[in-house]
């Protein structure tokens, strides 16, 4: 069994090592048309170890994601769909830019400046991902595909107009996605309005590093860089509290499988029908991405390491997914047949001050960085 993993491994890296001659490259292939009749592009990006991503212009979302496990078996581990018609028909912020307002904003209301807001409500009593139609549901231009010997980079741009879903402010957006020859997918994020508003913009892809569609992600191993985290309401609005980790079954402090305490019968794990809470990495945005969360197959041996410079991680365990969608790879995607990690500001700040702030005024500039980063693991000796 050694040799026949030895041998694995060495044909895995052989492989690697064969296209690390191609170089970096970003090539764009037309991914559908909108009702209007608008094409959709989108722009694949390869480094020169074969990894690839597939950004759509729809939603300046990550389509697939293919990257080597441990014996240089190449997967896609983002769910998706095959063509824009499910993006289009059954939308679920498949590997999404969320906004304006990502995460929920309670009863859709919020104040500023003295002016209370009211923006579309779409989960329950509250707004979600910023409203019916936010950045996940719009056409995104690109505006720059660049490549060169060890990344390749995709830029796409929005300009969201002033009341835009009852926000203020024309926001003028920008992704930018890079793949380089690190390994490393980074999207950064920026934002600039014409007067006074509040941004909270983050990607929604769902994980699964076993392969998209192959089942459950219950046992792969997740950490989280935080002590606290914040307790919800039965709408899944945060109450106001920092708890500690400690003791509870959302501690993620060591490596744990994400479905050890799921089913614990824990009132927070019952209000969110699992894990679909915000942890508090620090209680102000970093000054560049640090580390906050890593997951690791141990199937696969494929680790995603999370980096970040927000001040809050929602982390979601695909408690809604329900069997009605049929993915990328032809499989249907159940409950915790994926995971959701989410740089942002913490949800409902608008309305919770000692949650920091979210505005943004003209002049300045909302920056989100993050990046993700896959190596492999390899296999645990038995015991």
């Amino acid at each position: 069994m050694l040799r026949a993993g030895w041998m694995g491994s060495m044909f895995g890296l052989m492989a690697l090592s064969m296209a690390a001659h191609a170089g970096a490259t970003a090539k764009r292939e037309s991914f559908g048309t909108m009702p209007d009749g608008k094409p959709v592009e989108a722009v694949v990006l390869t480094n020169a170890h074969g990894l690839s991503a597939r950004v759509i212009a729809y939603g300046a979302s990550l389509q697939s994601l293919r990257v080597p496990d441990r014996d240089g078996h190449f997967a896609d581990i983002v769910l998706g769909y095959p063509s824009l018609k499910g993006y289009l028909e059954k939308p679920q912020y498949f590997g999404a830019t969320v906004g304006r307002y990502a995460n929920r904003i309670a009863k859709g209301r919020f104040v500023l400046d003295g002016h209370t807001y009211q923006v579309p409500v779409n989960d329950g009593p509250n707004s979600l991902h910023g409203g019916t139609r936010g950045f996940d549901k719009v056409l995104w231009t690109i505006s720059a595909v660049s490549h060169d010997a060890d990344k390749a980079s995709v830029t796409l741009t929005y300009v969201s107009p002033d009341g835009d879903m009852g926000y203020p402010g024309k926001l003028s957006v920008t992704a930018v996605y890079t793949l380089d020859d690190r390994n490393q997918l980074s999207i950064r994020y920026g934002a600039t309005t014409d007067k006074p508003t509040i941004v909270n913009l983050s990607n929604h892809t769902y994980w699964n590093l076993a392969g998209e569609g192959s089942g459950s992600v219950m046992d792969q191993r997740l950490t989280i860089a935080a002590d606290a985290f914040l307790p919800i309401d039965a709408t899944s609005i945060p109450t106001g509290q920092l708890r500690k980790v400690e003791g509870t079954p959302f501690d993620f402090r060591q490596p744990k499988p994400i479905g050890r305490d799921i089913r614990t019968a824990d009132p927070q794990l019952l209000n969110g029908r699992g894990y679909d809470h915000n942890w508090v990495v620090s209680r102000t945005p970093a000054p560049a991405p640090r580390m906050v969360a890593r997951v690791e197959d141990p199937h696969t041996g494929r680790v995603l390491t999370l980096s970040s410079d927000q001040p809050g991680l929602q982390f979601y365990s695909g408690n809604f997914l329900d069997g009605t969608t049929v993915g990328t790879g032809g499989h249907v995607y159940r409950q915790g047949d994926a995971f959701v990690l989410e740089p942002q500001l913490y949800p409902d700040t608008p309305n919770q001050p000692a949650f920091g702030s979210a505005r943004l005024d003209p002049g300045h500039e909302y920056r989100n960085q993050i990046v993700y980063r896959f190596t492999t693991e390899p296999a645990r000796a038995a015991r």
